[in-house]
Order: structure tokens, then sequence, then C-alpha cells
């Protein structure tokens, strides 16, 4: 099943002799359930389009279709539901709310939908990612690793129809960014959840099911 599409995608920004075209005819398809990564030197378009495909950008043609939505038929309101309800997002620096604890952080987008947490569901994640001995525990007290991971499980914990991880292991050693991408592709087979991962490392794409090149805002 189809869980993503974008079609003939293309993003400008500027105009005249400042115009630059970050996106030009992105067209692909990602299943349910696939790793994904997506590769590029900087400025290649990659974290254009990936801002794309989770709603955090507006395309300047083409079309973006999650989960059976075409995300500009969506208001603002209803993109900003979207967001919360079929995307999780990890960001390289993991954005954790530092006064809340690693459950409390968890469970964030949950509570900001006025959802309720399914127990067994979140306990299902953390003890995958080997969190469970850490839920009371502060960001401050844990180690780059162990916020990564929980910001894995705050991204999953809504069962999105996509993960899109932006460099999800710059800031780690090389050790840890192995512990983390296993961990990641953990997700992908033991919750069936769908991840596209931007990353500019050959090595680390080779861990995904699939590899996608971007240069010049064009697939390759």
């Amino acid at each position: 099943m189809v869980i993503l599409e974008t079609k003939n995608l293309t993003k400008v920004y500027g105009k005249g002799d400042t115009q630059v075209n970050a996106l030009n005819g992105i067209s692909l398809t990602v299943q349910r359930g696939e790793f994904v990564a997506v590769v590029g030197t900087s400025g290649s378009g990659k974290s254009t389009f990936l801002n794309m495909a989770g709603g955090l950008d507006v395309p300047t043609s083409g079309e973006v279709i999650v989960d059976g939505k075409r995300l500009d038929k969506l208001s603002e309101k209803e993109l900003a539901v979207f967001r919360r309800r079929k995307t999780g997002f990890i960001f390289q620096q993991y954005n954790l709310i530092p006064m809340l604890n690693v459950y409390e952080n968890i469970i964030l987008p949950l509570k900001l939908d006025g959802r309720k947490a399914d127990n067994s569901y979140v306990e299902s994640i953390t003890e995958a990612l080997d969190l469970n001995s850490r839920l009371k525990s502060f960001p401050s007290q844990l180690s780059g690793g162990q916020q990564q991971r929980v910001a894995i499980a705050r991204a999953i914990v809504t069962k999105p129809a996509v993960v899109l991880a932006d460099e999800p292991t710059g800031n780690l050693d090389s050790g840890t960014s192995q512990d983390v991408l296993g961990l990641l592709k953990l997700t992908s087979t033991k919750f069936h959840q769908t991840i596209i991962m931007i990353t500019h490392n050959e090595e680390i794409a080779q861990l995904a099911g699939r590899i996608i090149r971007i240069e010049d805002g064009r697939i390759v």
C-alpha cells in the first residue's frame, strides 16, 4: 500500500538573479512499512523534500499525498492536525522538553492532540528502545543516544502514517549512531512503521531498505 506519493514536486525560492530551484520535479512513491534513505550533498534539496513530505512547507507546484490525503487541499488548521496525527519527526537536535521527564516527553504529542496514551503500546515502544528504566529521568540526565531514543519513541507514539528523520545521527558518535539506526530499523520492522530518513552519510544510508539519491533538486 502506498503511504506517501509525490507528483512532479517543485520548490522555488526567490526571484530573478536570486532564484533557487530547490526541487525540480520530484516524483516517487513510498510503501507502508518501508525504511527509505534520501541521500545527497548539502544543498541538493533533500531537506526541502522532507519539509514538503511533512507538511512543514508548501510546494511551488506539484502534489504531496500522505495516507490518501493531498496536503495542498488542507486548510492551515487541517494541516496542523494532520502533522500531529499522521507524521512523526526526528531531528538532529532531539528537541526534547527539558522540564518534562522521559515518559512525559514521549506522550507529549498525544496530550497536545487531546488523546489518551495507549499504555500497552507505549510500554512496547519503551521496552523495544530500552527506555523502561529511564522513564522518570529528565533529558539533562541522559546521553545523546538515549535522548535520540526518546525522540524516536515520541515520533512513533501516535502511530503516524510516516516518520521523517532529518540527519537523526548528526550529533552522535559512530558507535551510538549505529545503535540508533538499528533501533530505527527495529521500529520499521516491529511496528510496521514507514520511515524516510535524510542523510549525507553513505554508510548510514546502507542500513535502509531503499536509497533515493537527490542532486540539484532531482532524483538521480
